[in-house]
């Protein structure tokens, strides 16, 4: 199979560029603009359009009075974006039998087809070496979802690079609003609110990133940077990641157990803020115990599915790879503190009630 991949890349180099911003940012205006200036190099490329690629009922998602579950929303769409990848390393590696995709609830077959047709030859091999650009279109809005990205790039020794759209908030909301179907305005602010942008000082695998701010239109010398981005990936393919799976292991094992570590110190500082709280409001004591015992049962639940849930999304990891501060900090807001305010309130509005 090595040998296979590296045939391929010798005889046509390719490169997969991520495309992120909230919703309404102009990625997919971008995407098409970069599509044009792409094949008049002579380049072969496609845009690899979630929105259009994914099943419509994938995004939707539950809207409270108090917010926007979009930790739900990541996890439903996590099957969907990996199936995009899994569509697109079949493709790379077997082109001639893209029309034989079995079809799939995850992806739009049709859709798939008429997304990598302008890459096929008549015959359907791209043996003549042309350079072969993948332009992923969808909000990319935490780190790991481009690292996805990344780690295909660097398993079939690929280009890689991300542009980043950075566009206010105010006109995000309004330009998605005259979108056929819009993202609920709720879903875009907890979405800015989320969004992990390239940062390449912390995570050095983003590295080949450029900013463009896309408030306004974008500008012809913001395409040729982006070009230029592009043409500087498909040089310097990354290298495959060898295979060291046990050390890979324990190193996961390493970083879950720092995750946890960190998650349970963060999780008993909110218990003890809870209690303060709880006290403040004059709640019993004999309704003290009872409220200490079901938030450090909390607690417990959430430390057992946090570790499950990171060894099951880290399947390759290095030390640069994964921010733990970062994953913990996510983690314990989108989850564990809601929890808590909700056992909370709710002994305190017993009390008041009483």
């Amino acid at each position: 199979m090595a040998a296979a991949v590296s045939q391929r890349v010798l005889r046509a180099p390719a490169c997969l560029c991520v495309f992120c911003g909230l919703p309404g940012a102009g990625k997919s205006t971008l995407t098409h603009r970069v599509l044009g200036t792409a094949i008049e190099h002579g380049w072969k490329a496609a845009v690899v359009s979630y929105d259009e690629l994914i099943p419509e009922q994938a995004y939707y998602t539950e809207v409270e009075e108090d917010g926007v579950k979009l930790k739900d929303m990541h996890t439903n769409w996590k099957s969907h974006r990996q199936a995009v990848l899994q569509y697109i390393e079949q493709f790379l590696e077997r082109p001639e039998v893209v029309v034989e995709l079995p079809s799939s609830p995850l992806i739009h077959g049709a859709a798939w087809q008429l997304c990598v047709q302008p890459l096929l030859q008549p015959e359907e091999l791209n043996t003549d070496g042309t350079p072969l650009l993948f332009l992923l279109d969808d909000n990319f809005y935490y780190q790991s979802m481009r690292h996805e990205v990344y780690q295909l790039a660097r398993k079939l020794s690929l280009g890689f690079c991300q542009v980043y759209l950075q566009c206010d908030l105010e006109t995000c909301i309004s330009r998605n609003q005259s979108r056929p179907r819009p993202t609920p305005v709720k879903v875009i602010m907890e979405m800015e609110k989320r969004l992990e942008y390239p940062n390449p000082h912390k995570n050095p695998w983003e590295f080949p990133s450029i900013s463009l701010n896309s408030t306004n239109d974008v500008s012809k010398s913001d395409i040729q940077r982006v070009i230029e981005l592009i043409s500087t990936a498909l040089n310097n393919p990354l290298s495959p990641a060898e295979d060291n799976t046990e050390q890979k292991e324990a190193d996961r094992l390493k970083c879950a157990m720092s995750v946890v570590h960190q998650a349970d110190q963060a999780c008993r500082r909110l218990i003890s803020e809870a209690m303060k709280t709880a006290t403040e409001n004059q709640v019993p004591s004999e309704h003290m115990r009872v409220l200490a015992a079901r938030l450090n049962e909390c607690k417990a639940t959430f430390l057992l599915d946090l570790r499950k849930q990171f060894l099951q999304e880290v399947r390759f990891l290095q030390e640069e790879d994964v921010n733990v501060a970062q994953v913990v900090k996510r983690a314990v807001e989108s989850v564990f503190d809601d929890k808590k305010n909700e056992i909370l309130s709710q002994f305190i509005i017993i009390h008041k009630t009483m």
